[in-house]
C-alpha cells in the first residue's frame, strides 16, 4: 500500500469504524456500570452529603498517601508527566484541534508547534521510563498482563510517528503521516474496551468509594 492509500485509509474508512467503536463502546461500559445492581444500604447516613465525598476522594486520591510517598512518588511524577505531555500533544496541536471542532464545533487556540513536539517527547520518554518501571518491578510484572502491554504500545506509537511526522522523518512523508493518523485510529477504537478507558472510569471508581465511606463516616 501507497503512502497516499494509506493516509485516505486512515483518514476516511477506518477514522469512521473506530469513532464509531469509541462511542459505542464507552456508551456501553458506562451504561452497564450505572446499570449494575446495588445492595441497599440500610445504616443511618451521617450528615455530609454522598457527593460531597465522593468529589472529594476523586480529588485527594490523585496523589499518594503518605505512608507511602517515599516509594511511589517519583512514579507517580512520571504518570503525571506522561499524562500531561499526552493531553498538550492531543489538544493543543492545531490540526488535533480542527478535527475536534469537524466533530464537535468546539474550538481554542493552539499551542506553537515547539511545544507541541516537546510535550509528545516528554510523554513518550515518560511511557519508556513507566515501561521499564513495569518489566523490572517482580510486583508490577507478575499483575502485568496482555492489556497493559498492548495499551502501552497503542498509546505509545502516536507519540513516535506524530514525532517522526513532525520532523519529517522517514522517506515518505505521506506513509509516515498515514501511520500516525491509523495509530490515532486504533487507538479510539480500543479505549473503551481495556484499561486506558480509566480516563473517564476513574471518577466513577472514585466517586463511589468516596460517596459511599463518607455516607458511614469513614475518615477518607
Amino acid at each position: 500500500m501507497s503512502g497516499a492509500s494509506l493516509l485516505t485509509f486512515a483518514r476516511g474508512p477506518a477514522f469512521e469504524v473506530a469513532l464509531a467503536m469509541l462511542i459505542f463502546g464507552m456508551v456501553w461500559r458506562l451504561v452497564g456500570i450505572l446499570a449494575l445492581r446495588r445492595s441497599r444500604d440500610y445504616s443511618e447516613g451521617r450528615k455530609t452529603a454522598g457527593w460531597v465525598s465522593g468529589l472529594r476522594v476523586i480529588f485527594s486520591r490523585s496523589w499518594p498517601q503518605a505512608e507511602f510517598r517515599e516509594r511511589v512518588l517519583h512514579w507517580d511524577i512520571v504518570s503525571y508527566l506522561f499524562h500531561l505531555g499526552y493531553a498538550v500533544a492531543i489538544l493543543g496541536y492545531l490540526p488535533h484541534i480542527l478535527l475536534i471542532r469537524n466533530l464537535t464545533g468546539l474550538r481554542w487556540p493552539g499551542l506553537p508547534g515547539g511545544a507541541i513536539a516537546f510535550a509528545a517527547g516528554i510523554a513518550a520518554a515518560s511511557l519508556l521510563a513507566l515501561l521499564g518501571h513495569r518489566l523490572t518491578s517482580p510486583v508490577l510484572r507478575k499483575l502485568s498482563n496482555f492489556d497493559d502491554y498492548f495499551s502501552w504500545f497503542i498509546a505509545f506509537v502516536p507519540l513516535i510517528t506524530g514525532l517522526m511526522a513532525y520532523y519529517n522523518i522517514g522517506d515518505s512523508y505521506q506513509m509516515v503521516l498515514g501511520l500516525h493518523i491509523l495509530s490515532g485510529d486504533i487507538l479510539f477504537a480500543w479505549l473503551p474496551f481495556g484499561k486506558l478507558m480509566h480516563v473517564i472510569l476513574f471518577a466513577f471508581s472514585r466517586g463511589k468509594t468516596g460517596a459511599v465511606y463518607g455516607r458511614r463516616g469513614a475518615a477518607i
